[in-house]
């Protein structure tokens, strides 16, 4: 299990874990899981694109995630956010719709970009994973302090000059540099549930910004770690085991605040 090429699988999840639960933390907190769904799952786009002009995958993804945080930023200053992501997202996949429709040799690539080949990582994938995951986490701490001003108190943000759709443009298109760096390892459906899973458990534990990060982060990357090692046993899809095990850390941790709520309720009563 630690041997062999599950060496690079274990080194590109853990590094795909940290950014997810570092982006996501505050993808829950903006309620940005719209985007954080849109910009990823129409992102494969630019890779089928890419493919078939002859190009780096990972240059049509790059581009097609900055373009489409761009747009949703841009459209959703003027209008209703929600219908600025669908469109974009819907013009990403009638992009890639057209772009598979004029090739026959992308059947692999297609599964992959959307549910992963974490299995299949080689050695030269891991530098540049942890090249951007880098930087996606160094521009995160960067616009800490503005992203959770203007999440959790826009007023103050506002009398301090910071402006919201600015800041909002500049964490879109960490997000789609998060996608650029994970979607080709995890997949575009699975980084969704891994940068919403997580997260949404560790918000709904502790209202404290730092002690949720590092619940969101630890939370990911048991997730993966426990993916990883669930399917090399079982030889199921790590796909099948992400998505699941995010879904069940936040009703865990629903249920746990519930029954304190009714256990203190209780006391009270008694």
């Amino acid at each position: 299990m630690f041997t062999g090429f599950m060496v690079n699988a274990w080194q590109v999840g853990t590094i795909v874990a940290v950014v997810a639960g570092v982006v996501g933390f505050f993808v829950v907190l903006r309620g940005a899981a719209f985007p954080a769904h849109a910009i990823p799952n129409g992102a494969f786009a630019g890779a089928a694109g890419a493919n078939l002009i002859g190009l780096n995958p990972l240059l049509g993804l790059g581009v097609f995630s900055a373009l489409a945080a761009l747009g949703i930023g841009g459209l959703g200053k003027r209008g209703r956010p929600d219908v600025a992501t669908a469109l974009a997202l819907v013009l990403m996949l009638a992009l890639g719709a057209a772009f598979l429709s004029q090739s026959t040799q992308y059947e692999p690539e297609i599964y992959s970009l959307l549910f992963g080949e974490i299995l299949g990582v080689s050695s030269t994938q891991i530098l540049p994973t942890l090249l951007l995951g880098l930087a996606s986490v160094l521009a995160i701490a960067v616009l800490y302090r503005r992203l959770l001003l203007t999440s959790l108190l826009p007023d103050v943000a506002a009398s301090k000059g910071v402006d919201p759709y600015r800041v909002d443009v500049m964490f879109l298109l960490v997000v789609g540099l998060a996608t650029t760096m994970t979607v080709p390892v995890v997949g575009a459906l699975l980084i969704f549930s891994l940068m919403i899973g997580p997260p949404a458990a560790a918000r709904t534990l502790t209202s404290r910004p730092g002690a949720a990060l590092w619940l969101s982060v630890s939370f990911s990357l048991l997730t993966i770690w426990i993916a990883i090692a669930a399917s090399y046993q079982t030889n199921w899809p790590v796909g099948f085991y992400v998505g699941v095990i995010s879904a069940a850390w936040y009703l865990a941790a629903r249920t746990y605040v519930r029954t304190q709520s009714f256990l203190v309720l209780r006391r009270r009563v008694i």
